[in-house]
């Protein structure tokens, strides 16, 4: 049976890396992205070695664009069976909550959480149908044990707040799926250099931090309702 796994803003970076890794294990990748240019470079760059993708255009700021979106994978992409949400937006990465902008914490909102809970919603029904697997791509920052007790805490309130509620949209999800074969899970790949971030210093690399989403949505086990990180279960 075909492989189908649908990756959010996978024209570039961690999501690009994401869908390279899962190409190179004989999934066929459906690459979605905003920008249909950069997304067909991405599924070329993909082809080129020698792996199964196609592009799926999808604005999670544009409600009919995730309608399309999922339209057309239901249509077209019957057999998915993974959907990893790893686009994101940082909002202004405030540097605290006085600093933070109402309209900078709606945009991290807009994309992090409505756009994610809009797609979700459409595609749940696939997912269950094929017993399949959802990865709200997370962040340490959404965990407020982490926020509370670590000392290298970044207090940026427009995202943290934006990936915390992606956590409770993760736990929502994993209860109504507690007696299904499907499941839902959030994974933190950690400090990875990245555009979101301005390519950080000190961040792992892009591999690296695919490596991690990858190798939890695709080990076989039962993470239903967990959030995870390289080490394993990550306090929420």
């Amino acid at each position: 049976m075909e492989k189908i796994a649908f990756v959010t803003g996978a024209n570039k970076g961690i999501g690009f890396e994401v869908a390279r890794q899962l190409g190179g294990q004989g999934w066929k990748v459906l690459v979605g992205a905003r920008d249909a240019e950069k997304g067909h470079a991405a599924v070329e760059e993909l082809k080129a070695q020698g792996m199964e993708a196609s592009f799926v255009q999808i604005d999670l700021t544009d409600g009919s664009s995730i309608e399309q979106a999922a339209s057309t994978i239901r249509n077209e992409y019957r057999g998915l069976s993974l959907l990893i949400n790893n686009a994101g937006m940082p909002g202004a990465f405030s540097a605290s909550f006085s600093a933070t902008a109402e309209q900078d914490l709606r945009n991290a909102f807009e994309v992090n959480f409505f756009g994610t809970f809009r797609l979700n919603q459409q595609l749940l029904p696939l997912i269950r149908e094929n017993q399949g697997t959802i990865v709200n791509v997370s962040t340490d920052m959404a965990s407020l044990n982490f926020m509370q007790n670590s000392p290298f805490v970044l207090n940026c309130f427009d995202y943290n707040a934006s990936k915390t509620a992606s956590s409770a949209m993760t736990l929502a999800m994993s209860i109504e799926l507690r007696d299904s074969e499907a499941q839902v899970f959030a994974v933190t790949p950690g400090f990875t250099k990245t555009d979101l971030n301005g390519n950080a210093e000190g961040g792992q690399s892009k591999e690296d931090g695919a490596k991690v989403i990858v190798g939890y949505a695709t080990d076989g086990l039962r993470h239903n309702g967990e959030l995870l990180d390289a080490n394993g279960v990550y306090a929420w």
